[in-house]
């Protein structure tokens, strides 16, 4: 398998004209045709400029196969799980890499539930990649219907979760960083909607991004220079298919895209207590919130759909990942940053409080994110060593996904680490909590010597 190729729960994605290429294309595509059965599709993809070319050939396969097509055109990826419960359809393809940079782009597969496929599906799906296709004749193939009203069902859906004229009344100063994505007009219009005057920053749909892709402190120096500039109440940063959300306080400064969970599981859990499910490598202020109102914490292995599967078995209140992306069953099943946009202001205005406060009240921890490049056999046999060394020392630890340890003593303690490989890069991911910025440095430091 090309090295670019990545095949997860999160998709398959690669760098285009590398390992995405026009036959991988004519696969997925076919793939999916069987896997629905010839059912209707729906479609939707961020601004990539590659996603245009990947849309049309994709389409395209889905019609010649017997499918009937939905054409959303640029929309979040939220937006298109929502479509697929709306018109019922028999599932959903997003045409986007999310964090990836702007060489890279991948499928993201909904099932006919609005989620995404699970590891078990995905593992039966990508067996049909590998498999043998026809095609209908001339006068069974599919068409195609574009469809204009997916971002106001996907707003609608939004205000009715929350009170939205508690937000109006305070006319909140809004910058708005999209990263030109996918998020730049639906989020404009969510933001009207609530009254708020809206400072559009990186919102022009040109097909390249003019930060990093991700949502995260050192990609926000524009957007916190924006913030300052216009004596703004907050900014928000999306990531290009709008699932992600970062935030920036009053002050120009980025809180952390760990602290977009923290926010809002405060702010759910405050009105009314209930289960929370995050995923392992999401902020341990989440357990400390949720240890306020007496409300149990479930983790799950990393990716959007673990989460999902866990909250819908547990009924959960709210769930989410600390990489900025927010889960409130009552708007739809997936990471929306539209909800976390919404849920925020919700917040702000009903504490009357300044967004950098409302933060400083929420428990205190600094978390390092890394990453190496090793082969797959020899980070197996490092974790296997590091198992045997903690597990002596009778600390918490979970092997669901890579291995996470929660320190109970000596110098790490209350901090954690989680170590495990990428379901979206070729890579070997360390991520590292504690209640110190030398802390989190120290355990960082610690276990990326091991994998040297």
């Amino acid at each position: 398998m090309n090295s670019s190729l990545m095949k997860s729960v999160s998709g398959v994605r690669g760098i285009v004209g590398e390992s995405l290429t026009p036959e991988l294309i004519l696969r997925v595509g076919s793939a999916f045709a069987k896997w629905v059965r010839q059912g209707t599709v729906v479609i939707g993809r961020d601004s990539r400029s590659s996603g245009d070319a990947i849309s049309r050939n994709l389409e395209s396969v889905l019609l010649l196969s017997g499918c009937q097509v939905v054409d959303c055109g640029i929309v979040p990826t939220p937006t298109v799980q929502l479509m697929v419960e709306e018109l019922k359809a028999a599932g959903g393809i997003v045409i986007s890499a999310s964090h990836n940079p702007i060489e890279w782009n991948a499928f993201k597969l909904i099932s006919r539930k609005g989620v995404f496929l699970n590891a078990r599906e995905m593992e039966r799906f990508l067996r049909l990649v590998e498999g043998s296709f026809t095609y209908q004749k001339w006068n069974r193939i599919g068409t195609i219907h574009f469809f204009t009203d997916a971002d106001a069902i996907h707003i609608d859906r939004v205000l009715q979760a929350i009170d939205g004229n508690r937000i109006r009344g305070k006319n909140f100063k809004v910058v708005l960083d999209s990263v030109n994505g996918a998020g730049s007009l639906i989020t404009q219009q969510l933001l009207n909607r609530l009254g708020c005057q809206v400072i559009p920053l990186h919102c022009d749909l040109t097909g390249t991004f003019p930060r990093g892709a991700e949502p995260v402190p050192e990609h926000l120096g524009d957007l916190s220079a924006r913030v300052i500039a216009e004596s703004a109440d907050i900014g928000f940063a999306q990531d290009p298919d709008a699932d992600r959300l970062g935030i920036v306080d009053e002050r120009g400064r980025p809180i952390g895209e760990e602290y977009t969970i923290a926010l809002v599981v405060e702010h759910l859990l405050s009105r009314k207590p209930g289960r929370v499910v995050v995923n392992l490598s999401t902020t341990k202020a989440v357990d400390d919130i949720a240890g306020r109102y007496g409300a149990p914490v479930t983790r799950t292995p990393v990716g959007e759909i673990h989460v999902v599967d866990r909250m819908r078995r547990l009924h959960a209140r709210i769930g989410g990942e600390g990489n900025g992306g927010v889960i409130a069953p009552e708007v739809h099943f997936g990471r929306d940053s539209l909800v976390g946009i919404a849920f925020v202001l919700e917040m702000l205005a009903a504490r009357e409080e300044v967004i950098s406060r409302i933060v400083e009240s929420l428990p205190a921890y600094v978390m390092r994110k890394g990453k190496v490049s090793i082969e797959r056999k020899r980070s197996e046999t490092i974790l296997k060593k590091i198992k045997r060394q903690f597990g002596k020392e009778k600390m918490k630890m979970s092997e669901i996904d890579g291995l996470r340890i929660d320190f109970r003593h000596g110098d790490f303690i209350g901090g954690w680490v989680h170590l495990r490989p990428s379901n979206t890069e070729p890579v070997f991911r360390i991520i590292a909590e504690g209640k110190s910025k030398k802390q989190a440095d120290a355990i960082y430091r610690h276990f990326q010597a091991m994998f040297r």
